[in-house]
């Protein structure tokens, strides 16, 4: 079995481009194992995964449980709420509890920026990042490329995306930008001004704050919601303000001069960033990304596992 180059899954930047490419290859295989009446492999039946969750996540949490179920590990699951974090105990503390318990891989999720780094640094344990702040969420990412390599092919040179949105406070936002770029695709960002890092385009990106504009350039657009949660102070005037220039409905999905796939990594707050009419229409893959999730999630588990 090939490996990956790094020991744990902190994000898109520690990968190579031939990691990704190994990890959709993998995901390839697991996803035919998902599709057949038993959906089960003994691959993981000797590995205890802990899935941390300090924030609340329900399509992450249930992908990877579902992953390393199919794949035949043991699970421990790990709620902040009504634990002792909430008595001042230390994640490095709270995380080396659970690992005397015998665990050897810990999926977590955490509000602070850079926090799976860290706990890759303090403790002896295989490391996935499902999300870090509004830094990096990589297994996200991981399956929207999957997602786009299913309908477009496994070349992504020349290929337009456009990624729309809160970019700011949007962790998916920043890896999907890595992995993209890694994989050659081109990348446009689209949103309020007030909605898009300063000097993002350093990262070798496109800036457009017209939504028709971006529209007619991309292959496929991947929405973004409005991150409220994340948002300490108002960054447009309203919402009604913001559907009217960024949100997509069926009438100017048809106008543009050629068909696109869209995209959301959910969850979609609908009538906001996307109708009903196009997220669950013809020309969306959303439901397929989370079919897509699970086996890659499968395949980085597989992998990582592996390594030690």
């Amino acid at each position: 079995m090939s490996a990956l180059s790094h020991p744990h899954l902190l994000g898109i930047k520690y990968l190579q481009d031939s990691d990704i490419r190994l990890i959709f290859e993998t995901a390839d295989e697991f996803s035919a194992v998902i599709n057949r009446p038993i959906k089960k492999v003994p691959s993981l039946r000797d590995k205890t995964i802990a899935n941390i969750f300090f924030e609340n996540s329900t399509r992450t949490k249930l992908s990877f449980e579902l992953a390393e179920k199919r794949l035949s590990a043991d699970i421990v699951n790990f709620s902040a709420s009504g634990s002792s974090v909430a008595k001042g105990e230390t994640l490095v503390d709270t995380v080396n509890n659970i690992l005397a318990m015998k665990v050897d891989m810990v999926v977590m999720r955490h509000p602070n920026p850079g926090a799976a780094h860290f706990l890759a640094s303090q403790v002896k344990a295989t490391i996935i990042n499902a999300g870090d702040g509004a830094h990096e969420h990589p297994t996200q990412a991981l399956l929207d490329a999957y997602s786009i390599r299913q309908r477009f092919g496994k070349d992504f040179k020349g290929l337009r995306i456009a990624i729309v949105g809160d970019i700011l406070h949007s962790r998916v936002a920043l890896s999907n930008i890595f992995c993209l770029k890694k994989l050659g695709a081109e990348v446009m960002l689209c949103g309020p001004a007030t909605l898009l890092p300063r000097h993002i385009e350093t990262l070798g990106v496109k800036v457009n704050h017209n939504l028709i504009e971006c529209l007619e350039w991309c292959d496929v657009a991947n929405f973004l919601r409005v991150q409220h949660e994340r948002m300490d102070m108002k960054y447009f005037p309203s919402i009604r303000e913001y559907i009217m220039q960024y949100g997509l409905n069926a009438q100017l999905l048809r106008k543009l001069s050629k068909p696109i796939t869209i995209m959301h990594p959910g969850p979609i707050n609908r009538g906001v960033e996307l109708t009903s009419e196009v997220a669950d229409g013809h020309q969306s893959i959303i439901l397929q990304q989370v079919e897509n999730g699970v086996a890659i999630r499968m395949a980085i588990l597989y992998l990582l596992a592996g390594e030690r």
